[in-house]
């Protein structure tokens, strides 16, 4: 431990003599290290929110979507019970159907057809579905006697944007008319989106709403998806011959990594600008050494041996270039952390990840890497240096 101690303390002694010579080369690593932790940084913030909007509208990984087509519509009970049983065989806790349709709702300033998402408790789950105010549907909610309705921001605006905390209704118009409470409200998907609303399944029915189309969908575990699809299309096709039934995985993860070829391109780019920065460190190291070779001469006349001086040389490299990798990867945490950089890059976060540890592990091995390929050269010359030359120089 001493000698490890004392070879550290050594390597920064010399730097703080040499510091005007090697001060451009460690500005250049460090650069070169904070884009190269920034790079991989910002991948993985640009990565979460494409996952977190792909979820919105695929679902979270892996999630199937169930599909039974044939010569006739299948019956809706028999097809209701087999969904039922699939869930309980395989322990699929989180489930929903997605049904779509309109309804009338009065505002106002009068009625205004809605765009109505018809889902279960689970979808907001599967979808992650975002709130800027109130709460999703709960259990409860199925056994209210006016409906529950999470709005969006359009249709919340046209209400008037009541106080969530009284309950605000809102009536439906219609051969069932009826009177829907609003409890939630989420973001708009884009400007100028027409009033949107999600209503429970067993509501809808309620208020005679009967969905244009309909799907059910499943949340399971990525490393079994690829085994539950092939094991539910058989369980379905089994349960309706002569239909065609399929299990589709339908979240984005399914099509491979987005952001993984253009990572890869950006971050070579940073790590060529760090090989850059190396070559810079070398050939400080390299002028150093010349200017050394007295002091080599006569530490190797008091004894001191050929590893010793190797590693002593090159401890220097690697001790330099590992403060420029720390003050790297502090710039990159500042520069990928700031919240107007975050909201940019991730406009579809609502909470954005801490900032990835592997990202500064990266940056900081490569710096301490960097070092000791700059500086095993150098040693290598130092390590041949003879104690005459001690004398000549």
């Amino acid at each position: 431990m001493t000698s490890i101690i004392s070879t550290l303390v050594e390597a920064w002694q010399e730097l703080r003599i040499n510091k005007v010579r090697i001060l451009l080369a460690l500005l250049g690593v460090a650069l070169s290290v904070a884009a190269l932790t920034s790079v991989v940084g910002l991948g993985s913030l640009v990565r979460e929110g494409i996952k977190a909007q792909s979820e919105r509208d695929g679902g979270r990984v892996a999630t199937l979507t169930l599909s039974v087509n044939g010569p006739s519509t299948p019956d809706a009970e028999k097809l209701e019970k087999a969904y039922e049983g699939i869930q309980q065989r395989y322990g699929i806790t989180t489930s929903t159907h997605v049904g779509r349709t309109q309804a009338g709702f009065q505002f106002p300033r009068g009625v205004t057809a809605v765009n109505m998402t018809i889902v279960d408790i689970g979808y907001g789950i599967i979808h992650r579905v975002p709130l800027t105010q109130g709460t999703w549907f709960a259990a409860d909610d199925e056994q209210r006697l006016a409906p529950a309705v999470v709005v969006s921001e359009a249709f919340y605006n046209q209400a008037g944007r009541p106080n969530l905390a009284t309950n605000p209704r809102v009536s439906i118009p219609g051969d069932q008319p009826a009177t829907a409470v609003i409890i939630g409200v989420v973001p708009d998907t884009y400007p100028d989106t027409p009033p949107a609303a999600f209503i429970l399944t067993k509501a809808a029915a309620m208020t005679g709403m009967k969905p244009d189309m309909t799907e059910f969908k499943l949340w399971v575990g990525e490393e079994q998806a690829n085994a539950l699809t092939a094991a539910i299309t058989a369980d379905l096709q089994g349960q309706f011959p002569g239909y065609y039934a399929q299990a589709q995985r339908v979240d984005f993860a399914a099509w491979g990594d987005p952001l993984g070829p253009a990572q890869w391109i950006v971050g070579g780019v940073a790590g060529l600008v760090l090989l850059l920065g190396a070559v810079g460190m070398l050939n400080i190291s390299m002028v150093t050494v010349r200017y050394r070779v007295r002091e080599i001469g006569i530490r190797r006349s008091f004894g001191a041996t050929s590893g010793r001086i190797f590693v002593g040389v090159m401890m220097e490299s690697v001790v330099a270039t590992a403060v420029a990798g720390l003050a790297g990867v502090m710039l990159a945490v500042a520069v990928v952390k700031n919240p107007w950089i975050e909201s940019k890059v991730a406009p579809g976060l609502t909470e954005f990840p801490a900032f990835p540890i592997e990202a500064a592990l990266l940056g900081f091995g490569a710096a301490v890497l960097v070092g000791a390929l700059a500086g095993a050269i150098p040693a290598l010359v130092a390590v041949r240096v003879k104690v005459i030359d001690a004398i000549r120089f």
